[in-house]
């Protein structure tokens, strides 16, 4: 960022507010402030739940030079899903500017500078486009005013066209780059000013390749950082290489909550480069984002550090962990499994599902299991961080800056302002990056170390086996049907430990933003229903991993629903769209504050007749219906999440030796309007392989507290064979809903959707993932 340019916070003071404030100095610099989100993180985490509290507080910025280069600030992480480029693309082409002149700045960690920076939830994209829409409209305006001021003429005979504004009437025209120092010294327009751009008039938003004249036409412009991922110069958090840099790795303890009782560093002090080891002390539990403790070995190379690990001899205090010590993944299932049969705390109830269940002509009863799982993001946790003159500064790939920044100041008493966290961008996220934990790790060595940069590498090892694991569930459903297969009554009791364990005692259930995830949100129209949470005590750091608890809640929702079908004798996609019901949109906040993700429910209503058009149009797509043939099947499943609506088909074929083979996968998706349908559809597609392995293959196992997978060995995750050998995803455009999430409610149905696939081909029903050696029994 120019130094030399001052900025003022446009403030839009509602979703739809106004624009306003003062833009000046030599370039023109605008600032969109949009202050919104507070009610929406707490709502899905809890007021007060993350350090220092969450504000939703976007700053997008738009910085024009005299040369006619346009910087626009990106405040969220680039992971892999395109926020980078989408965000900036909607500025662009709202602005006007000629993409070749246009670059993107990463915003370093500064809550009060950029507000949330946190990216998770599948926000970036509907909480940033209306502003980034408005401040690129206001600087376009800008640019117009400049340029009629100096040709004195009305505004409304110049427009700005692609990086330059033309008065038609005379012919003359001037870039953005010459307007920029005099647009800078004008008021900024306020919201009753501004004009979007309609649909016809956008180069980039919306639109998406395709034939034209027979000739393949890209309709959106290059992504940010393409050419530099796949030319090896992009910089991900293991490319920081600073000067003097020393490396360190860290022993961990082996269950969650144990401590060092002693260490025997002889030998590792032994290994050629090994510096010194250092005591990290953890901070028992509940842990937040705060390291796990253990035992850091600082060396001139990340060899020698690994190595003079392996050399050490620590003995573990494992009684400081409690019954986490206990923890065994089997014995556990089975307590859930127990505990379902009995009642638990009611979170939604009407009618009387006693009395319908005992009633019923047919009743249907299955339990579900979903095990813990590690979001094994391709670049493990690293960060670097160097502590010199009373300051800090990180480099890292993370999801959560501001976490991030408040955290090492924390650690190493500073004042926030004396802490620069630089976001990298990130192989991989899935939310494990939003914990920062490695991060203050590396803090706490590098303080050892003043003026010399430290380097701290998590393993594979290390990031599976001391995850924020996914949690672990245990679903338990029951339903009546009358005499023509028509359900009469629901009851579902939903057992998992909850994130809430991480920031405060643990409450053995579900919060409300936990059970908001698709669970007392359930959109069937039955007349008795009633949902449950008996407890589940958590044994290990529980984090939000990609969809977060949508994968249990659709897994054993969608898949009890196809059994209900079954039961009933009738087709799958005719039966759930009898349970839907008829259309209608559901706008009350009775399901607890953690509905809807936090958003206006106004905004936001469940739509059912949404929901059916999906389903509709999947099955549609993948010929629901037809015959396949024996040990073939096609299999449905859907799910609201994230204000977005999901439904696929599987076409699968098992063999008589049980080996899977995916034919084909068809999506439809609504998120109504699309700023960046290609990058939908590649988050679509990539939802589908990484949920065919959460059904197939992935398990993090726990034996006396210990996880018993560490690499990709046995932690499997999808290989090529796996992928169907045809995704096709079917968009559905709705531009006057309010715009939905897209990097997640891409996963939830993918494994009912596969499983009741399979039971379709096989008459095998899959109630426990994952899938694994099943097939073949």
């Amino acid at each position: 960022m120019n130094q030399s340019v001052d900025s003022l916070l446009l403030a839009n003071v509602s979703r739809r507010g106004l624009l306003k404030g003062l833009a000046g100095g030599s370039a023109l610099l605008l600032a969109a402030r949009w202050d919104l989100g507070l009610a929406n993180e707490q709502a899905q985490f809890g007021a007060g739940a993350m350090p220092g509290g969450w504000v939703d507080n976007p700053n997008v910025f738009i910085h024009i030079e005299s040369d006619g280069v346009v910087t626009i600030v990106n405040n969220r992480a680039e992971m892999g899903q395109g926020i980078r480029t989408s965000l900036v693309m909607v500025a662009a082409d709202e602005l006007g500017a000629d993409w070749e002149q246009v670059q993107a700045q990463q915003a370093n960690a500064d809550q009060d500078k950029y507000g949330n920076q946190n990216t998770d939830g599948s926000r970036s994209m509907r909480h940033w486009y209306d502003p980034m829409r408005r401040a690129a409209a206001a600087a376009r305006l800008m640019l117009e005013q400049a340029a009629a001021d100096q040709w004195d003429v009305p505004i409304h005979e110049v427009r700005a066209e692609i990086h330059k504004v033309v008065h038609p009437a005379t012919g003359r025209e001037i870039g953005f780059g010459d307007l920029a120092k005099a647009a800078s010294e004008l008021d900024v327009p306020v919201r009753d000013a501004l004009v979007l751009k309609s649909d016809s008039e956008l180069r980039f938003i919306g639109k998406e390749s395709g034939l034209i004249n027979g000739e393949l036409k890209s309709a959106h412009p290059k992504a940010i950082d393409g050419e530099d991922i796949v030319t090896g110069k992009a910089v991900f958090g293991a490319d920081v290489d600073l000067e003097d840099t020393l490396y360190a790795v860290v022993a961990r303890p082996p269950v969650y909550g144990a401590k060092v009782k002693s260490v025997d560093d002889k030998e590792a002090l032994k290994v050629t480069g090994v510096k010194k080891t250092i005591r990290i002390e953890g901070t028992g539990q509940p842990a937040a984002f705060s390291p796990l403790g253990g035992v850091a070995v600082v060396a001139s190379n990340t060899w020698a550090a690994l190595e003079g690990r392996k050399a050490l001899k620590i003995e573990w205090d494992l009684a400081s962990a409690g019954d986490n010590a206990n923890y065994t993944s089997d014995a556990y299932r089975e307590s859930l499994e127990k505990a379902a049969q009995s009642p638990g705390k009611v979170i939604r109830q009407s009618g009387d599902v006693e009395a319908a269940l005992e009633e019923a002509d047919k009743r249907v009863t299955a339990t579900y299991y979903m095990p813990h799982m590690a979001h094994a993001t391709i670049e493990p946790p690293v960060a670097v961080v160097r502590i010199k003159d009373g300051k800090a500064e990180a480099w890292a790939p993370i999801q959560n800056p501001r976490a991030t920044r408040e955290g090492i100041a924390g650690l190493l008493e500073m004042d926030e302002e004396n802490v620069i966290v630089h976001q990298t961008l990130l192989g991989g996220g899935f939310g494990r990056k939003a914990k920062p934990d490695f991060v203050l790790e590396a803090a706490r060595v590098a303080k050892e170390f003043e003026g010399q940069p430290v380097k701290l590498q998590w393993s594979r090892e290390d990031d599976i086996q001391h995850a924020y694991f996914h949690a672990v569930s245990v679903d338990h459903l029951e339903a009546g049907l009358d005499g023509e297969g028509k359900a009469t009554s629901w009851r579902h009791r939903t057992l998992s430990p909850s994130i809430a364990s991480l920031f405060a005692a643990d409450p053995k259930h579900k919060g409300e933003f936990e059970l908001g995830m698709g669970f007392n949100t359930m959109p069937f129209s039955i007349p008795a229903i009633r949902l449950e949470n008996p407890p589940a005590p958590a044994h290990v750091r529980i984090g939000w991993f990609r969809s977060v608890y949508n994968l249990p809640h659709a897994w054993a929702i969608q898949s009890f629903a196809h059994e209900m079908a079954v039961a009933a004798g009738r087709d799958h996609r005719d039966y759930v769209l009898e349970l839907l019901g008829p259309d209608r949109e559901v706008h009350n906040l009775t399901f607890g504050d953690g509905w809807n993700y936090g958003e206006d429910p106004d905004l936001y209503p469940i739509d059912v007749a949404r929901m059916r058009r999906v389903i509709e149009r999947a099955t549609d797509e993948a010929g629901w219906g037809r015959e396949t043939g024996k040990g073939r099947g096609l299999g449905l499943a859907f799910h609201h999440s994230f204000v977005s609506y999901t439904a696929i088909v599987f076409d699968v074929e098992v063999d008589d030796e049980g080996e899977l083979t995916i034919h084909r996968a068809d999506i439809a998706f609504d998120c109504g309007p699309q700023a960046n349908p290609e990058r939908i559809r590649s988050q679509m597609e990539g939802s589908c392989v990484m949920g065919i392995g959460i059904a197939l293959q992935s398990e993090v196992t726990f034996k006396d507290g210990v996880a018993q997978q560490g690499n990709f060995d046995k932690y499997l995750i999808p290989r090529m064979p796996d992928a169907p050998k045809v995704v096709r995803v079917h968009l559905i455009d709705n531009p006057s809903d309010a715009m939905g999430g897209v990097g997640e409610p891409g996963l939830p149905p993918v494994a009912p959707a596969l499983c009741n696939a399979i039971f379709a081909a096989t008459g095998k029903r899959i109630r426990r993932l994952p899938v694994g050696d099943q097939l073949a029994s």
